[in-house]
Formats: C-alpha cells, structure tokens, sequence
C-alpha cells in the first residue's frame, strides 16, 4: 500500500511546496551609493527616475523599480534638477548648473539636449507649465544673470518661453522677475481668461548698479508673452499694489501676497485673492492683532476647491499658529484651530484625508502656554475634522493593542487619545497618512494624554476615513498602500532589518517576507495612484552587510505573485466616505466602490484612479451663504447698505422690485434645492429701500426702547454696538441701516472692544457669563467666566497686545448683600475665556505689563494687589496699602515693586506709578521705560503733586503731559501742565491756570496725526475765579509740543461776511474743549485729513457760553480759522473730508447741513417731520465712510431714543484720483503745515501731506493714502526748545530761572552714558524730544567737557579697532547685497529651497505654499529692517483712553472709560 502510493505523495508534497514558494512575494536588490533627491513614478505608468544629486546622475526604470540604467544621452554628473511635467506623463526635463539641459518625451527611455541663454534661476521650480493638454509645449523658464564677478558681482533672474517644448530657440519673456507662471497652470483654477495670460512677479524697471527694492516689486500679466502688453494687476487698490512678494495658485485660488508698505503699517503681509482671474479681493482675518501675516509667519496649507487655508503664525516665541479656513471666494477667513503645531520651516501638523471631502488631521499643542512662557517642550495633541473645519474632536484609540491586549487607559476618556506625527517630522516619501486608497489611513503615534516621541510610538491603520482606528504593528513603521488598499506594506522603521510585513485583508492578519538583505529603511513608496502591487523599498545597507555595490539598496517588491484571484463584481462593496454625523458635505454624498475585507483577491485595475459617485443632498442652510452686498449676523445675512438695481426697475417710489434674499448658493455646491431649503430665491422688496440714484440722499429712522447709554463702532468696520438704559445690547452691521437686538434674554452691564485686535468684541452679563465676538459681530458665542463683573468701578476685561486670545477678566466674589469677605479677584485666559487661571484675590487692577509701545516682557502681568487679603474690600482705605506685584511667567514668579500705590498706567513706551508715601502723606510719581526698572519723578519744587490731584494726559511725543490742580474748592478747580524730558523723569512748566471739571479731566487735546499740535483752555481770571466761582476762559494752541502757547488768531468776518464787534490786541478765538462734551471722541480734528479742525466757539476776550457760540473750521491745524455757521453745532467728517456733516446743538433739529468742500458752502438735508435733539452724529473711527448716524430722541419721550442713519453715498460716484507723479492731474493737493506763516518747519523738518482738493468733487473711499513727505530737515531754531527744569518762561518768552531755585545737576555720568564724546553744561533749554531737527542753534547746550574713560584715546587707536572688524563685516554684507540684487532683502517664492525636495506626485508638502519675506541681516541691511519699524507711527484712532486721574483721597482711584479699555 505504502510502496504503491508513494510517488503519489512525493508529488503531491513537491507541488504544495513549489505554490507555497510561488506564493510568496518577489524581490530583488539595486544598489547605488546615495539616497535620491527625488524618487518618482511618470504618472499612471511604470516607468521611474532616481535622481542621485551628490553625484549629479539620473537613473531610469522602465519595469517599477526592478532594473535601473542611467539616463541615455545625459553626460554623468551634471544633472542638477529633474522637473517632470505635471500635465503630460511623457515629459521630463534634467537641468543642469549650466547652460545645457535634457528633454525626454517617452519617459525617460530616450533623452535629447537643449541649450539655453542662462543657467536656471537657484529656486525649487524653475519651470512653469501650461495646464491645456494642447499646449502641452508651453514651458517657462526662469534664468539667472549676473554682471560682474566674484564679490561685486550683481544678479537678476529672466523669465524665457517656449511653446515647443524647447524644440524652438526660447525667447525672453521678461527680465527682472522673481516668479512666473501661467494662468492656466492648474486644473481646479478655472476661469475664463484669455488662454495665454500668463502672470509675473517682476520689478519695475532693471537697475544695473544697484539692486531693487521690494517697493518696485509688481504683479504683471500679458497675453501676448509681454511683447506689446505688460499690465500692471493693481489687485483694486490702484498704484499702491506694490511690494509684490510672491504669486501661487493654490487649487481654484491664485493668490497674491504682498508687503504692507502704506505709512505707519508694520510691515504686515497683505493676502488679495481672486477665482477668476478678473477680480482681485483682500482676504480679512478676524483676531486681527494675534493674526498679523507677519514677515515668514504664515503658510498656505492644504486647500480644497471650495475653501482656502492659512495658519498663522501667532506665538512670537514658538512655533506655534492657528488655522484659518475661508469662505468660497478665499476673501473672508475664520479661525478653524487654535494653536496648531508648526516647525522652524513653516511647515504645518495639517493634512487633508485623501478623496474624502471634508476631513483632515490636525496637531495642537495643549501646552502653549508653558512653551510660550517656559520654552517647554511641546506636549501635542491630534484633531480631526469631518467637516471641513468648522469642528474639530479628538481620535477615540483602539480599545487593544497589536497583540490583543487591552491599552493603557479607557478610551472613553478625554484625555485617552490617539495622537499622530504629521507633516512637521515626515519619515517616509508622499503623502504622510493616507493614499488614492479609498478610506485607508495609516499613522505612527501614540495613546494617552499626548504625543510621545517617535520612536516610542506604534503603527494605526483606519479603514473608515479616520472614525475608528486599531493598532496594527508595535513599534514605529513605515508603510504603504497598494492595489488600492488590497495589500498593506509595512517596515519597521526604527533599526536595521531584512523582512517587512504585509496584509492583503486590510491589517487583519499580517504575515511577514524576508527580502535577504538587511537594511534600515528610509523610503517605502509604489506608484502614484496607488492601485500596483509593486513596491519600492529605499534604505541604507549596515557597514558589515555592504558588498562594494553601494551604501543603498532600492529592493523591488512584487506581491503580484500570491496566490490571489482577480476581483469580481461580488467581491465589492460601496463604501460611505464620511460619518454618518457628516454624511452631506458640499451638496452631495460621496460613495467609494472598494474590495471587501476577507476577499481573497487583488482588485488589478493598474492606474485606474478610484473615482466617487457623489449623490446630491436635500438643500440645508449650510449649502448657502451671504449674497454680494449682504454680511452675516449671527445666523442670518443682513443688507450691508442699501440694494443696487437696474436702470428703470423703479419708475415710482411705490414700486417694488425683486431683490436679492440675501443669500446665495455656495459656488461649487451640489445638493438639491427641489428637496431642500430654497433660500436664494429672490423676495419681493419696495422700492423705497433700493439704492437711490445719483445725487439723491437716503435716510433711515430707527427709534429704541429706551435712552442710549453707550455705544462704539468695531474699528475698520462698518458694525456698531449700542448699550441702552434697560441693561439691552444692540447692533448694526451696516452703519446703522438696520438694527437687531442681540440676545433679549440676557442683562447687559457692558460691552468693550478689543483694544488691540478690531474683530472682537466682548458683550459683559450680570452673571458668569459673556458674549464674544472674533467677526465684528457676524456671530457671538456664550463663554463661561469664573467669577460675576465687578461693581467697584474698575474695568472687566484687559487685553493683550500681541496675543489676542490672552485677556484678563476682574470679578467680584461674596459681595452679595453685605458679604464680610467681598472681594476683587482676576483671573487670566491664554484661549479667550475657554479655561482660566486665578491670579490673585484682593486686588483693584490687574493688566498685562505690555503696551503696544511698552515692549517689556509679554507674559508678564502687573497688579495692584492689597497686603491684607481678609474682609470687605469696598471698606478698604489706606491702612491696608494697595502694593504693586510684578508677576513673569503668567504671574507664577511674582516680585513687589512697590510697598504702597495709589495706581499705575501705560502711556505710549511709559510705565507710570503713582506711589504713596505714608510718612509724608503724599505721592511720588515713579517712571519705566522697561517695566523693571523705575526712575521717581522729579518736579519744580511748587509744583510736586504730593499735595495735588494730577491728571496724566497723554505721550504720543516722547514725553509725558501732566495736569497738576493748583487750585481747588472752595476756588474752582484749575491747574498747571508739566511736560517730561524723554523717559518721563524731569517734568518742566509747560503752561499755568489750564481748566479741568470736577471729575479730573483737562481741556487739553492733540491734534490726530500731527504731533506736537495741541488746544488748550486757560483760566483768564486766576485772581478773580477764586472770589466769584466763576472762570472765564481763554483758548491757546501749541505748535511745537507745548513748548510755547498763543492765542487762536480771529477770523476777519463772520460767516455772513460781517466784522466782529470785538477789534482789539486782546480778541481772540476761544472754543469749548473736552470737559464740555456729551461725547468724549468728538474731537477737534480727523485721522483721514491732515490740519482740518472743528469746533465751537465765540470770537471776543474770553469764551462765551455753548449757546452763545458758532461754528469754525480751521483747514491749516488752526493757524487761521473761518466761521462755518452761526449757532453752537455738532460735527462729524466723513470720507477723508470730502463730506461734513453738522446738526444743531441748541435745541431739536429737523436738518442736518452737510458740505462737499470742507466748509466754502452748506446744504441742508431734511431727515424728519418731528424735529429731533441730536446728541452725537456717528461715523465710522477712521471718517473714510459717507454713512452716518445720528443718535439723538424726541423730545415728547426722552425715556427712548432715536437713531437716523443718512447716506450720502449717491453724492457722486466718480472716484478720486491720485497721482504722486502727476501731482497737476489728479484731485490731491499737497500741503504743509508751515503754509501761510513764517516757520518753515515743524519739529525739525518740513513735511508735505497728501489731502483732497478743497473743491474736488469725488469719493476717496478707502484708498491707501500717499505716504508723507519730508521736504527737508531744517536747523534747529528757538521754536524747537523749551524750558529746561525750574525754568519759566517770562513775558518777552525768555526761560529765566523760577525765583528761589537752583538748575539740576547736569548729570556727567548720565550724558556720556550712551557713549557721547561730551558732555554739556545745562542752559535754561532744553531740546523738544520730538525735534528731528539738525544743526543750527543748540539752545541747550552750554560748554563742553570731554567724557571721562575710552574717549580718550586718540582718532589713529580708534580708527585701528574699528577698521578690522566692520571691514570683515562690509565686505560680506556687501557681497550679499549685490550677489543678491536687493536693496532691502531677499524674496523667498512659494515652494522655497527649504524642506524636503524628493516626492511622489503630488503631496502635501508640495501644496505647502509659504510666502516668507527674508531679509539678509548682514551690514546697513539688518539696520534698514529695524529703522523701518521703529521709525513708523501707528495710526491714532479718537478716542480719551489715554486720560488718567489720580486724586489723593482715601477713595484714590484711577479713572477710565469702560468703553474704551
């Protein structure tokens, strides 16, 4: 029996064994000497390139990987670059570091060379291509020229094209660019343009014997290859779109990024964005200060078609950002994620899933703080968002580990997380954790409360578009998929091996192969698309192991030798790509066709892309959003102003016309509007509110339940609050078109603005409990505070002024009733309110140390904190001292400055403290320029506040104006302003008896945006007042920072050309001043038009009563004034001035008078049949809108109020002009403020200011204004001095020392400090420290002493130290300033030199679109970076915030306004 089955059995064995070896996988080994530069695959074919840069060679395979050739025809070692063409697999090209280059048309079986005028330009892509399959020849080439060499030599890059490939001579495109492309270059940026338009990035004009500044950089286009076309693209804002930094197309968006160069900006970044080529919008960021696109701090991430993002930069001393996603035309962004994890390079922890719309993995760092503060490492945390980013939740872990054991922790915990390694550290080539494989995603990561390091992490696979995950493999792997998901690769990637594992069931079972060789992996990679089953496997071989062949091996796999059958139709499934919580997205249902999980089969369809079936979804709100002309507020689309119809739609004011519903269809949306929600069907609307003709005026009445009690616009926006007098908030988003209550059910003790960021706004409840907004209003979100508002007085919320989300809130604890411990406590927010940290209890004023000019520690925070923290707190009088702590480190490390204050402030770069002394009673005032480092006050020995109130009223100027009261009740209240030197230490007498009111505050006001411009009221009966209790004021005006003071000069007539009754050397022009006015920020004068001044006065001795005064306009910052129009009015400019609108302000009005020629004529415009009495006429903080708002109530019930929104848009329509270069043609005027008298200069210099023509009848709108010019500086005169400390000035205007004083120590020690080569006896000047002026006469100084220590050497010693190092130092600056071509820096284009250059078609590190600025910091250019910041002005919205009143009293207490904080 045996005997006579036995050769049965041996072939029966014999042939299991030959199919058990057959089915296993294939390998075989290449080797070569270097890792590649690239690595890739000709899109949907076999065929692939390595290229070895270090020795400057391509190698070819046509069978995926198996054998590899060199390049035929391509000399060795001079391949430099290897571009393929994104559009048709067939072409590559080789670059060289020269002239001569290599084409393949077949792939790379076959090479041809070409030549070119230069070599190519040092960028990643120095080829551009043409997106038509038709003009698959189209190819731009950028080059590099340079003149001169070695050192001096100075370079520039020239764009060519070609439309044959480079089978033609290329000819020049266009010299002077940093960065070309085609317009049509992508294929989901699809738009109508001519088929030739091509853009560049390019200079104005060469410059041979310099190089180029940025402001000259430009975005070009011509659809002619720029030989009789070359457009300017001035992106809708006309000559100021300069500073081009870089152009990119990024999916259906091509994106301009541009440097802020306007006067006063900081050097921002500026995004404009456009879909179709045509129009060029700005995209807005709400969190305007922590989202600033600074310089190299923000990068284009991972786009879809229907959205765009951007992570920002928002931590200055980390790397860390939030993420941006924008609406369908890329123009408006909000914020996606908080704190999203970056690298050094730009590169950002965010990838898109790929194929299923709407999903994304995402780091963050939960430690922010302690990395901002400490420089902790960071502790990151992975994300997923189903829904394109509007939410985002963290990724619930497998329940067991790989080998079946339960994990660690319970998944149901929060802090039970699975926690993936991103983009920011990749380990393998392509995309880091998905594939063409519909549904697969992998990743190396780990469980718990965050992310461990990576080479303690283990392997996870998902097979449900990141829903739920299982570990696959312990240990960190690379992997890959193949044959769409039907085999599974992985390698461990943490030592030296020579087997890998695989799955062919989706990671259910993993067997493993060994390849013979062993290896430590770098590069595990198939073709593009995913659907092989070949795979290529890249690592370096171990010393011990090499054989002379190479130091890596590229191991080709083939699994295509298991024993698997092909795919039939019953071994497929549908598979849903999303959640079911996130099914619809975009209109549609996306529906993959894939193999099932225990098929034993291989699906075999070879560069056949997975395509979706998408399946249209019922219309939902979602699916919409605002229509043009129309903003969001809250969940709704409400008009921004009135509807523009067509011509002859209304005949008759009865009429109606179909209008918009204010909504409309997201572009690209698919879902089903005869199933769902129609909310972009066109309404019914009369014509009244359509948008009226040219010439013609619309108002629109609004009346409130009761009377209004605060209310503040958003800065840079048309949105406004109102609080009323019923605890009620409401808002506009339109300038007061339309109005809606926001929240009835709550009770509102306050709003504030955010001081420093314009998009946020905060709405205070009486409970624990506020109302954010990070979108001018468009929506507002609940948030949890931890402790009720306080009712001491003092404000609520204090924010910072770099970082938008870190705020301080100040509440109050157990003050219900009569509480026996009630008391002030502050909590701080370093994520807008989401979690909070208590700083202290027991305190009156905490505030972040930092101003937006106070550079000091950004984490610091100061607080006036009572030494005995028990009992009632509003009983607390100065026998428990108020003590002022310095806490860093969010107030963990925590230092007392001093021992007893009565409060502190920030003005401008001054850190000011009011110290009580308690031996002496009396207030020391103590100045820091640092926040540390404190410097007491010194003061004219009649003068010293100690026994005073003083109000501190502002330092714009470099030094500090301060109120001192002289007199005080029984008197009437007045006093003395002292000006500081530069560091606020010695104040001097600026001008005695100047008015204040009763709360403390001063008719003192600066002029807005021209310093050293300030109004003053005095008391005119000092020796009388005090007898009568009555003032009889006079008006003086400074023009050279309170230095000295005269009257206002008269105008000659009134404004019905009669002379005034008053004709003697004592009349003058008095006008009421800031302690008159129902409205604080109704000032004299305007941001938008330089030396244009209102207000209320009387021409005569002294000022005559409000109701006794007219109207006067100065248009020269009050040298010479006019008589506008009898009787006491209210103002408001608009529009830069080209419209004044004024309502009268003695009684009720039915008409406002508005003027177009600043003042020449008026025209009354009736707005009511019930006369009405106007309070405050309110227009946008920066008066560039021609909206405006009167608020105001009837007289028959003063318990409500009235709001009448007027728009004088329809004035005219025709824009203004403005021209530098052609000053004669255009609608601006330059002016100086030395016009009309005999001063030439002002502060030192002569400067030109850019204003509308007087009678100009045009629309500025928000145009970027021409920079300001300075003619010249000028020679130091008497009007640049003042009065030196314990000086006066007497009656001829002389300083002559104050009878019974002596002049200060001239402080030798302290002038050579800054390493002067002398020092000077003190005079009785001093210079301005706002002088700029040069030369001349030096008032201030008296005789010369040479400063002690090193100056004494001799000029040959110096000369010698000097010589050496900053000869080293020019020389190299030098070389990069010419090698370079800039004269203030480099341009760094998108896809820059940095990062990793070896991909696989198209990853995320490809779409990875940073647009940084550089700039070499080398010689006179690091200087160029920092005068170009320090040296600008930021822009001063209206506003009293800088008033601060400190009275000496046991109630001492600093005032503010709770609107303006």
């Amino acid at each position: 029996m045996a005997l006579h089955h036995g050769p049965s059995l041996i072939f029966w064995l014999l042939t299991w064994l030959l199919a058990v070896a057959v089915a296993q996988p294939q390998s075989s080994i290449s080797y070569f000497d270097n890792l590649p530069a690239r690595l890739f695959f000709f899109d949907d074919t076999t065929n692939a390139v390595y290229h070895d840069v270090v020795k400057g060679n391509v190698h070819i395979s046509e069978d995926e990987g198996k054998t590899w050739q060199l390049a035929p025809g391509v000399p060795e070692g001079k391949a430099s670059m290897v571009v393929e063409h994104p559009f048709d697999n067939r072409i590559a090209f080789i670059l060289s570091r020269s002239t001569t280059h290599w084409r393949t048309i077949d792939r790379g079986k076959t090479w041809q060379s070409f030549d070119m005028p230069l070599p190519p330009a040092l960028v990643s892509r120095p080829l551009s291509f043409h997106s038509d399959p038709s003009k698959w020849g189209y190819v731009l080439y950028q080059g590099t020229v340079c003149s001169g060499s070695g050192w001096g030599s100075i370079c520039h890059d020239e764009t060519y094209y070609t439309k044959d490939a480079f089978s033609d001579d290329a000819r020049l495109l266009l010299t002077d660019t940093s960065r070309c492309q085609f317009a049509h270059s992508s294929k989901d940026f699809k738009h109508e343009a001519h088929v030739d338009l091509i853009y560049c990035v390019a200079f104005d004009a060469s410059n041979s014997n310099s190089g180029h500044t940025l402001a000259s950089s430009r975005l070009f286009s011509s659809t002619d290859f720029f030989e009789t076309e070359k457009k300017v693209e001035d992106l809708g804002i006309g000559k100021n779109a300069r500073g081009i930094v870089a152009f990119a197309i990024v999916s259906k968006f091509a994106v301009v990024a541009m440097k802020d160069l306007s006067e006063g900006s900081t050097g921002d970044m500026l995004l404009y964005v456009t879909v179709d080529t045509k129009d060029w919008a700005k995209a807005r960021f709400p969190h305007s200060s922590s989202a600033r696109l600074r310089e190299n701090a923000y990068t284009i991430v991972e786009s879809t078609t229907h959205s765009l993002a951007v992570d920002v930069l928002t931590h200055d001393r980390s790397s860390i950002g939030t993420l941006f996603v924008s609406n369908s035309n890329g123009t408006f962004f909000v914020e996606s994620l908080g704190d999203t994890n970056r690298n050094e390079m730009g590169y950002v922890d965010f990838e898109n899933i790929y194929g299923v719309e709407g999903v994304g993995l995402a780091n963050v760092v939960a430690n922010a703080k302690d990395v901002e503060a400490r420089r902790a490492t960071k502790q990151l945390q992975t994300r997923i968002t189903y829904d394109d980013g509007r939410s985002w939740s963290r990724l619930k872990p497998p329940a067991l580990n790989s080998e079946g054991r339960k994990i660690h922790c319970n998944p149901d915990d929060e802090n039970c997380s699975l926690h993936l390694h991103s983009v920011t550290l990749p380990h393998n080539f392509g995309r880091v954790f998905s594939s063409p494989a519909p549904g697969f995603v992998m990743g190396v990561g780990s469980i718990g409360d965050y992310l461990q390091p990576y080479e303690e992490c283990d392997t996870f696979l998902s097979i449900d578009g990141g829903i739920s995950w299982r570990m696959v493999r312990a240990d960190a792997h690379k992997y890959e998929f193949g044959d769409q998901g039907s085999i599974l690769v992985a390698i461990n990637d943490e030592e030296v091996v020579e087997s890998l594992s695989y799955s062919t069931d989706f990671g259910k079972t993993w067997k493993s192969y060994n390849f013979g060789t062993p290896i430590r992996a770098r590069i595990l990679t198939t073709v593009g698309d995913s659907t092989s089953q070949k795979f290529l496997l890249v690592g370096q071989i171990p010393k011990r192991a090499q054989k002379g062949d190479g130091r890596f091996g590229v191991v080709f796999l083939d699994f295509a030798s298991l024993d698997r059958r092909k795919c039939g139709d019953g071994d497929f499934e549908d598979w849903n790509a999303r959640s079911s919580t996130h099914e619809c997205l975009m209109g549609h249902k996306q529906t993959y066709r894939r193999r099932k999980q225990d098929a034993n089969c291989y699906v075999g369809e070879k560069f056949r892309d997975p395509v979706p079936s998408e399946e249209p979804c019922p219309c939902t709100d979602e699916d919409y959003e605002c229509d043009y002309n129309y903003i969001r507020s809250g969940d709704q689309c409400v008009a921004a102003g009135p509807e523009p119809i067509p011509a002859g739609v209304c005949i008759e004011p009865t009429d109606t016309y179909l209008g918009s519903s204010g909504y409309r269809r997201i572009p690209g949306n698919t879902c089903d509007r005869d199933r769902g929600v129609k909310k972009d069907e066109l309404v019914e609307k009369p014509c009244s509110d359509a948008r009226p003709a040219e010439g013609q005026i619309l108002h629109m009445t609004f009346e409130f339940p009761a009377p209004v009690v605060q209310y503040a616009y958003f800065r840079s926006s048309t949105a406004i609050l109102v609080r009323l007098a019923d605890n009620s908030i409401w808002q506009s988003l339109n300038e007061g078109y339309t109005w809606n209550q926001l929240h009835p059910e709550e009770t509102f003790v306050a709003f504030y603005h955010h001081a420093y960021s314009d998009d946020r706004a905060y709405l205070i409840t009486n409970t624990n409990k506020f109302y954010y907004t990070t979108d001018t209003g468009k929506s507002w979100l609940p948030m949890d505070t931890p402790s009720i508002p306080n009712a001491f007085g003092l404000p609520v919320l204090h924010f910072h002024p770099t970082v938008s989300d870190y705020i301080i809130w100040t509440g109050q604890v157990g003050c219900n009733s009569f509480g026996e411990s009630c008391y002030v406590e502050a909590q701080y927010s370093l994520k807008n309110g989401r979690s909070w940290t208590l700083i202290d209890k027991y305190v009156r004023n905490c505030a972040w140390a930092r101003d937006s000019e106070l550079l000091v520690d950004p984490n610091q925070i100061l607080c006036e904190s009572y030494k005995v923290k028990e009992g009632n707190q509003r009983f607390f009088g100065l026998e428990n001292p108020l003590e002022l702590i310095a806490g860093t480190q969010f107030y963990d490390t925590k230092t007392k400055l001093f021992d007893h204050v009565v409060g502190f402030a920030k003005f401008s770069e001054f850190l000011i403290v009011a110290e009580y002394q308690a031996a002496r009673q009396s207030l020391d005032i103590q100045v820091s320029l640092d926040g540390r480092n404190f410097a007491p006050g010194q003061f004219p020995p009649t003068l010293r506040p100690e026994q005073h109130a003083y109000t501190i009223l502002e330092s714009s100027t470099k030094s500090v104006f301060l109120h001192v009261t002289t007199s005080e009740p029984p008197a009437p209240y007045w006093g003395s302003i002292l000006k500081s030197n530069s560091n606020g230490t010695y104040f001097g007498l600026s001008l005695d008896n100047v008015n204040r009111n009763d709360a403390g505050f001063v008719d003192f006001e600066k002029m807005i945006n021209l310093d050293g411009i300030a109004l003053v009221n005095i008391v005119g009966n000092p020796h009388e007042a005090p007898l009568t209790g009555r003032k009889l004021l006079q008006t003086r005006i400074s023009h050279n920072d309170g230095g000295s003071w005269r009257p206002l000069p008269p105008p000659a007539t009134d404004s019905q050309g009669n002379r005034y009754a008053c004709d003697t050397t004592k009349c003058a022009l008095h006008i009421h001043g800031y302690t008159e006015r129902y409205d604080s920020r109704a000032t004299y004068s305007t941001p938008s038009v330089p030396g244009l001044l209102m207000a209320v006065g009387s021409v005569g001795e002294y000022l005559e009563a409000y109701d006794q005064s007219d109207t006067f306009l100065s248009r020269d910052a009050g040298f010479t004034w006019e008589e506008v129009h009898k009787d006491a009015h209210l103002w408001e400019f608009g529009d830069s001035g080209s419209i004044l609108v004024m309502a009268n302000d003695e009684g009720p009005t039915d008409h406002v008078m508005f003027s177009k020629d600043e003042g020449l004529n008026w025209r009354e415009y009736k707005f009511t049949d019930e006369p009405m009495r106007v309070k405050a006429i309110v227009t946008v903080p920066s008066d560039t809108s021609r909206r405006f708002i009167l608020m105001g109530y009837y007289p028959r019930s003063k318990n409500t109020a009235v709001a009448v929104h007027i728009d004088f848009s329809a004035l005219t329509s025709r824009k203004c002009v403005l021209d530098v270069d052609d000053a004669n043609h255009d609608d601006f005027e330059l002016w100086s403020p030395s016009e009309g008298r005999e001063e030439q200069c002002l502060f030192g210099k002569q400067t030109l200011y850019h204003r509308r023509k007087r009678e100009a009848d045009c629309v500025v709108g928000d145009q970027k204004k021409a920079q300001d010019k300075i003619v010249k500086y000028c020679a130091c005169t008497d009007s640049d001095f003042e009065c030196e400390y314990n000086y006066e000035r007497n009656s001829a205007g002389e300083c002559v020392l104050i009878p019974g004083l002596s002049p200060r120590d001239p402080d030798p020690a302290g002038q050579c400090r800054g390493g002067e080569d002398y020092w000077y006896e003190l005079t009785p000047y001093r210079k301005i420290p706002n002088s700029a002026c040069e030369g001349g006469k030096r008032l201030d100084r008296g005789p010369a002493h040479p400063c002690p220590g090193l100056r004494g050497h001799g000029a040959f010693f110096w000369l010698m130290m000097l010589f050496i190092p900053v000869s080293f130092a020019a020389l190299a600056g030098y070389w990069y300033y010419r090698r370079n071509g800039y004269g203030s820096g480099a341009i760094r284009l998108p896809g820059g030199e940095t990062g990793y250059r070896f991909s696989r078609g198209s990853t995320a590190l490809d779409t990875l679109a940073s647009v940084p600025w550089f700039l070499i910091g080398l010689g006179g250019i690091a200087y160029e970076w920092v005068a170009e910041r320090f040296d600008s002005l930021a822009v001063r919205f209206r506003g009293r915030s800088g008033y601060r009143n400190l009275p000496v009293d046991e109630d001492a207490q600093i005032l503010r306004f709770e609107d303006e904080e």
